[in-house]
């Protein structure tokens, strides 16, 4: 195998398989905590279980991988032939995934190169893949870097759930902003600002909330070129309509990606969830 820059991100990413597959991209999984079990995110347990343990109102908790996983995968990917690696990670502010990939860094075989890049779910896919593309077109560790950094810099995501409870018990949000928004009978639209997620609008109804969600997409798409995200949980349906208004009302639309998110981010958004990221090429 040829000498390269690789790619490490963390399973938050949610890239398509044949994506990670193509850019070599590998995603280091979080856990999930159901009750007295630790899953890994993405091969021990799905959206789906998770969205019925929610529903359940079953304990759920997620943790950071270890440092001795990170340090694992750095080596591999050194034996691989890896010159360089640049870690790309889901904010700081939800997770110490960072704080881990930073310590395993030190020691790693290779230059490592870790990145908070303040976001998460393809808003950070979207980086990883744009550091790739970068690393292909024999692009350098900085350059690599810079390109994620970049990417993360014009990517925005917005989010609306159907209630902020889940966001509350998971720390994610203000107690004081999940009682006003359930008061007042409010859906809420969310967005990610300064790698935290802060609320941004209240909307009367489910329906207006989504359909105002397409209004800001579609705004803060324009005319450019860009690449977007439509990620649900336990909602197919919303997905799917919102995906194909998108498609209609973006002229400047390169690739759209519709995914389920994974349980870490599931944990803390609850079902309901429809997400949208807007990334700028």
């Amino acid at each position: 195998m040829s000498r390269h820059v690789a790619i490490v991100t963390d399973s938050t990413a949610y890239l398509p398989p044949p994506a990670m597959e193509r850019h070599g991209i590998v995603a280091v999984p979080l856990t999930v905590v159901l009750g007295d079990q630790a899953l890994e995110e993405g091969t021990e347990i799905s959206a789906r279980s998770l969205a019925q343990a929610l529903q359940k109102r079953r304990p759920v908790t997620t943790s950071r991988p270890s440092p001795a996983v990170f340090a694992e995968t750095y080596r591999v990917r050194a034996e691989a032939g890896a010159t360089g690696i640049v870690s790309l990670h889901l904010s700081s502010e939800f997770s110490g995934t960072y704080d881990a990939a930073v310590l395993a860094a030190k020691d790693a075989p290779v230059p490592v190169r870790v990145v908070d890049t303040g976001m998460v779910a393809m808003a950070l896919g979207f980086c990883a893949l744009a550091a790739a593309e970068t690393a292909e077109g024999g692009g350098t560790l900085d350059e690599a870097v810079a390109a994620a950094e970049k990417r993360a810099a014009g990517t925005s995501a917005y989010f609306y759930v159907d209630t902020l409870d889940f966001l509350r018990r998971g720390g994610r949000i203000g107690a004081a902003q999940a009682l006003l928004g359930s008061a007042l009978a409010m859906k809420p639209l969310l967005q990610l600002d300064g790698g935290r997620i802060v609320p941004m609008e209240k909307v009367r109804t489910a329906s207006k909330a989504i359909a105002r969600l397409e209004e800001i997409v579609v705004g803060r798409a324009g005319a450019s070129t860009v690449d977007i995200a439509v990620h649900h949980l336990a909602a197919p349906e919303r997905a799917a309509v919102l995906a194909d208004k998108l498609r209609e009302r973006v002229p400047g639309l390169a690739d759209l990606h519709v995914s389920e998110v994974g349980a870490v981010i599931g944990a803390h958004t609850g079902p309901g969830l429809l997400a949208a990221v807007v990334s700028p090429r």
